[in-house]
């Protein structure tokens, strides 16, 4: 409408781990696994369901009124999406930035596969700190607290922080690991809690992060005692091996009471990290990953945001950004799913992390790396509108993969939504029974009903506590819209046209009435272009609801029909007079098809429903030249924008 080439391209990425738990769970209730099935009928299976399943999105899209170019949707699975993909993982392998290693990673035993830290949901439960003492030879011992006895079998040391005075004789000695009966020492290291516990803790380097870099950092050995499916392994004291790990806590618990190891346990809350997809609770285990290594893409993704090349909005989420790019660790980009994109290297059957793929999205679905033409056109893009969880999934990764493949931001702006959640103030679950489905609403009320009564709940607040009355208002709103049309469509003729107020027009038979309305309408104009441009459509919103409901329908409409003698068509109009309502007809024609073109954008199927009703010839405004140009209309979408006059 502002006459600017413009394209949104639709579309959906793989969800590789989400997708292949729901093939698999329905694959559960026929009593088969994907194993039963084989890697290549298990595929086949997730392009059936993909096919049944995976338009849902974009078809709610289009009842929401998303005015994309639904021509060009993509999927991240596409054959010339997958090419980007291939090119891009290439090019980082060149450069020596891709690498396998074993490294202590985040598993999803129920997936079977690695996670990333921002594939995790860390959850509040109550469990208990159970207090264990380590034989130090020949009479006394030190006191440890975990959480997880059961990951005791595999200790390679026990830590303190070098200023803590109680163990300062202690450090360098050496323990008896207890049901082990293996010989640990005691070391001091900054990153022990002097306050957590007895200010003494176990280090098991194969099954927790931070232990695993003290163990770096002390050359200490890394004993796997938990495998992939969440059971003890072979390297456990034969009593424990193949148990599973609540099973395996349960008898250490007993054993230790059995040799007066087991000091008190008392209760304890602690924050326990859940697979987001599966909720299963989630190990930490070493494992050969590819990783990308990310020293050289973090500073060029930190210094794009700073320089102020890339915004974000509201500005306080450049923090988020920030925190974590400037303690980014390698990115473990493989993942031991069977759907997604193979990894391509000869002989690999791991496939790619799904953020991977999406990461390309604002130049992969252009055609890169092998098409130019549109990438000439619309490359960098420049508003991306995504949500708060996903800021360093997604959003960090588009930014230093634009910059490394392109050699240019995929974007100027990045505006961070609120997140719409329950009137308690939770976030919605369909799973619970807490989420909303906006295609009932939208039955129930009306897309523009629904579109507009969110919108204008939009504030710079993170969180919209969700209620109905708000769409109730909505539908409320586009009934008096309809009304007001009706109205104005019974004044006029098929003759009136939109006056002419630009330069040269006669302003001097403008009565009061008149001046007052486009007063209002220029400030109206002001302000939502204003607030548009930055990013407030809640209080866009609020300032088309004020403006149409209260200046134009409450108080110009009534004017208006003083002003066309409605209530006294016996009178004889003088001149003067005929002049007045053949103008009140036109600016009430006016006020109308401006204010449809700048609710559009928030209420696009009535305004447009609308402007099919209005008179077949309605000018346009040459900009810069305030002309009229009689053209037959189109659709609303295309009509100009207004500016301010």
């Amino acid at each position: 409408m502002q006459g600017f080439k413009t394209l949104w391209v639709p579309g959906t990425d793989h969800a590789g781990i989400a997708t292949q738990n729901a093939v698999e769970k329905a694959l559960k209730k026929e009593g088969k696994t994907r194993f039963d099935l084989g890697r290549e009928r298990f595929i086949e299976k997730v392009w059936e369901w993909k096919t049944k399943y995976g338009n849902i999105i974009l078809d709610q899209l289009k009842k929401m009124g998303a005015s994309c170019d639904w021509s060009r949707t993509r999927f991240t699975m596409d054959k010339n999406y997958t090419l980007a993909v291939q090119a891009a993982f290439l090019q980082y392998f060149k450069k020596g930035w891709i690498y396998q290693g074993e490294r202590v990673i985040n598993w999803c035993p129920r997936c079977q596969t690695s996670l990333s830290d921002l594939e995790l949901e860390y959850k509040e439960e109550k469990g208990h700190l159970w207090y264990i003492k380590y034989p130090i030879k020949p009479k006394t011992y030190i006191v440890v607290a975990t959480t997880r006895p059961e990951t005791m079998l595999g200790d390679t040391a026990v830590a303190v922080n070098p200023n803590d005075k109680r163990y300062k004789d202690l450090v360098g000695k050496k323990v008896i690991l207890p049901l082990a009966n293996r010989e640990i020492p005691i070391i001091a290291d900054s990153l022990v809690d002097p306050k957590f516990g007895t200010g003494a803790v176990k280090i098991t380097p194969a099954h927790d992060l931070t232990d695993y870099e003290i163990g770096l950092r002390h050359n200490l050995k890394t004993i796997q005692v938990i495998n992939e499916k969440g059971e003890m392994t072979l390297k456990v004291p034969y009593s424990y091996q193949k148990l599973k790990i609540f099973a395996a806590r349960q008898k250490i618990i007993e054993d230790l009471k059995k040799i007066n190891l087991l000091g008190e346990t008392i209760d304890y809350s602690h924050q326990v990290p859940h697979c987001k997809r599966c909720k299963a609770i989630i190990e930490f285990l070493p494992s050969l990953q590819w990783f990308l290594k990310m020293h050289h893409l973090a500073p060029k993704a930190i210094k794009t945001v700073k320089e102020g090349r890339i915004k974000f909005h509201p500005k306080r989420w450049e923090k988020v950004y920030f925190d974590w790019l400037e303690n980014i660790r390698d990115w473990c980009i493989s993942r031991q799913l069977w759907w997604g994109h193979r990894i391509p290297l000869r002989g690999e059957t791991d496939v790619l992390d799904t953020w991977f793929s999406s990461a390309l999205w604002p130049f992969a679905v252009l055609g890169w790396p092998r098409e130019i033409r549109n990438l000439k056109k619309f490359y960098p893009t420049n508003v991306l509108v995504t949500d708060r969880e996903i800021i360093n999934l997604w959003v960090v990764r588009m930014i230093f993969s634009g910059i490394e493949f392109m050699k240019k931001e995929p974007f100027k702006d990045v505006y961070i939504h609120a997140t719409v959640l329950t009137k308690d103030g939770k976030r919605m679950s369909k799973s619970l029974g807490i989420g909303v489905n906006p295609i009932n609403l939208i039955e129930k009320y009306g897309a523009d009903a629904v579109r507009f009564g969110i919108a204008y709940q939009m504030t710079e607040l993170q969180d919209i506590k969700f209620s109905e009355d708000n769409i109730v208002m909505g539908k409320k709103f586009c009934n008096k819209i309809w009304n007001a049309a009706r109205f104005v469509l019974q004044q006029i003729s098929k003759s009136t046209r939109t006056p002419n107020f630009g330069v040269g027009a006669s302003k001097s038979k403008f009565t009061n009435a008149d001046k007052k309305i486009l007063k209002s309408l220029d400030a109206a104009i002001k302000s939502v272009n204003k607030d548009l441009e930055n990013f407030r459509f809640g209080k866009a919103a609020h300032t088309l609801y004020n403006f149409f409901w209260h200046d134009f329908c409450d108080q110009y409409i009534e004017d208006s029909k003083n002003q066309m003698r409605l209530f006294d068509k016996k009178s004889i109009w003088t001149k003067s007079q005929i002049i007045t309502v053949e103008q009140t007809r036109q600016l009430l024609l006016y006020i109308l098809l401006t204010s449809l073109k700048l609710l559009h954008p928030f209420i696009p199927f009535i305004t447009e429903e609308i402007y099919q009703k209005l008179p077949l010839h309605l000018p346009k405004f040459s900009e810069g030249k305030f002309r009229q140009i009689k053209n037959k209309k189109k659709c609303l979408m295309v009509e100009q924008w207004p500016i301010a006059r």
